[in-house]
């Protein structure tokens, strides 16, 4: 089962790449990869199978980045896996399309923008080596933690599958915007939701 889920997510990210509209490009070259308040949802659709995946920055879930070090901070990642791991509750879809979850994983990945840029600086300025190599391993302790998702769906009627409700924004205080990527057999397109417009209409794309 997760091989078909890891070949259906990949088939979407080469193809919504191509769907994106000119301003989500050239807003993600302005704001980078790391953006706080916003992520991506994936959503591919075959068959009957529907294959999401989310990538957010931790501190839209939890507040935070870094590591979790005190009990406070662990309690919210393990409260925020549980949520996570509940797809139909997050992103509410029509129940007549008799959808049921077959999997949730839920991860935390660390991201190390400045790693490379650093190295870089203490090859050039070897006057300053010692000072970035204390940069580069504070760096490398803090980190950005993002959360990867990754849901596989079962739904009796895929026709059904005309809109989204994003709970999500409800769930999660930190969390803004999201941009929606949709790939089914009819179309491939790229939306985005808000806290202030939480509503997917996807009439027509299945």
């Amino acid at each position: 089962m997760r091989t078909h889920i890891t070949f259906a997510l990949a088939a979407l990210a080469a193809v919504s790449l191509a769907s994106a509209s000119l301003r989500a490009e050239e807003e993600h070259r302005e704001l980078g990869a790391h953006e706080h308040g916003h992520g991506t949802l994936n959503i591919a659709v075959e068959n009957k199978r529907v294959a999401m995946e989310l990538e957010v920055p931790g501190m839209d879930i939890v507040g935070f980045e870094h590591e979790a070090t005190s009990d406070d901070q662990k309690a919210a990642v393990d409260k925020a896996k549980a949520e996570l791991a509940k797809p139909l509750t997050l992103f509410k879809l029509p129940a007549s399309a008799s959808c049921n979850v077959k999997e949730a994983k839920v991860e935390i990945e660390a991201e190390h923008e400045d790693a490379d840029h650093e190295k870089h600086a203490k090859a050039e300025d070897h006057d300053d080596e010692k000072h970035a190599d204390a940069d580069h391993d504070e760096d490398e302790h803090e980190g950005h933690n993002a959360f990867h998702v990754t849901y596989a769906l079962d739904c009796a009627k895929p026709a059904e599958l005309t809109s989204i409700t994003f709970d999500y924004f409800k769930a999660f205080a930190g969390a803004q915007n999201l941009t929606v990527n949709v790939v089914t057999a009819k179309a491939q397109n790229a939306y985005e939701v808000s806290r202030d417009k939480p509503e997917l209409d996807l009439g027509g794309t299945m």
